[in-house]
């Protein structure tokens, strides 16, 4: 996944097909001079409609499309001929794709199963032809109903990745390197804060077969919430993740307090991220010897952490088990 490639939020127009008219017809034929009413109903608009397709991961085949339009139905004809309905619009979204109105910013629905559809953009209906208002008083009513209107306007399709486990730390804390140790995926790796800025996701296979998906979520700095540095914009997609693991560097200088400013980014975030599953690492032990690993362990045993290096290896056969265990532990 290319970051140059990778998008999560689109703002799109949406515009639903017109309901066809009516027809105010009445029968006539070689032997039929002024027959009843046979006026047909006319089709119903075009819904624009979203799918669910897990093969997807990026939004960006609607980054450059920002409107979608539907047809219109057809005009009902002569001897109840219904007209036809208007062609919807289908568009493939990846899983997770959350959809609000742009404007009040509501949550309309959330795309979350393969093949699932929802109705952005709901077409009008079709208008009744006269043959629905005769009556014993009104044998042959003149009118017709026309089409309704179509829904029109602007909304936002976020996306929060899914994944089994997501990566949480400051910029420069390891994530993206212990991502390309742990998986096959290449995210960029370089010696400066902020080097991510999209989401990465890694397959990583454990013992016997089995693997989950590691995403490294781009880093978090204190005050995120207010917007500060990355913002709110990829804390949600820390949203979607099964269990959270907690990156922070062996060389911080103050490692519980590190944890406790993630911890509050995420509940002033939204607090019912910290009811998720969450383990803690200690990133880049290979700058320690053992009698300081040792210290450490022992000034963090309530944390209980792992220590863990992207360079040698150290600790990341453990730390894959211990994932796995944390995953499969109410199954």
């Amino acid at each position: 996944m290319a970051e140059s490639n990778f998008v999560d939020y689109v703002k799109v127009f949406c515009r639903s097909g017109n309901g066809g008219a009516g027809s105010a017809h009445f029968h006539r034929d070689r032997f039929t001079v002024r027959g009843g009413p046979d006026g047909g109903d006319g089709g119903r608009g075009g819904h624009i409609i979203l799918k669910g397709n897990r093969h997807l991961w990026t939004l960006i085949h609607l980054k450059y499309r920002r409107h979608l339009f539907a047809g219109n139905g057809e005009n009902g004809g002569s001897a109840l001929k219904t007209g036809a309905d208007g062609a919807d619009r289908t568009v493939e979204v990846p899983l997770g794709t959350v959809v609000r109105d742009a404007e009040s910013g509501e949550m309309l629905f959330e795309i979350t199963r393969h093949d699932e559809t929802r109705i952005l953009a709901k077409g009008g209906r079709g208008g009744l032809g006269n043959d629905h208002f005769k009556s014993s008083v009104n044998q042959a009513p003149r009118y017709a109903q026309p089409g309704e209107q179509g829904e029109e306007g602007w909304k936002t399709l976020e996306l929060k990745i899914l994944a089994d486990v997501g990566l949480v730390g400051f910029p420069n804390a390891g994530k993206s390197t212990l991502l390309s140790v742990m998986s096959a995926a290449k995210p960029e790796i370089a010696d400066y804060p902020f080097t991510t800025l999209t989401p990465n996701l890694g397959m990583v296979a454990c013992r016997d077969n089995r693997s989950f998906v590691l995403a490294d979520i781009p880093g978090i700095i204190e005050d995120a919430h207010l917007g500060k540095g990355l913002g709110v914009r990829f804390l949600r997609h820390v949203e979607r993740n099964s269990m959270l693991l907690f990156l922070i560097p062996a060389d911080s200088k103050d490692i519980e307090a590190e944890y406790g400013v993630l911890l509050n980014e995420l509940r002033q975030y939204n607090p019912e991220l910290l009811d998720k599953k969450r383990l803690i690492a200690v990133s880049k032990c290979d700058m320690l010897d053992d009698e300081l690993t040792g210290e450490m362990k022992a000034a963090l045993a309530k944390l209980s952490p792992v220590f863990i290096s992207s360079v040698s290896g150290k600790g990341l056969l453990q730390l894959k088990d211990l994932i796995w265990n944390k995953l499969t532990e109410d199954m």
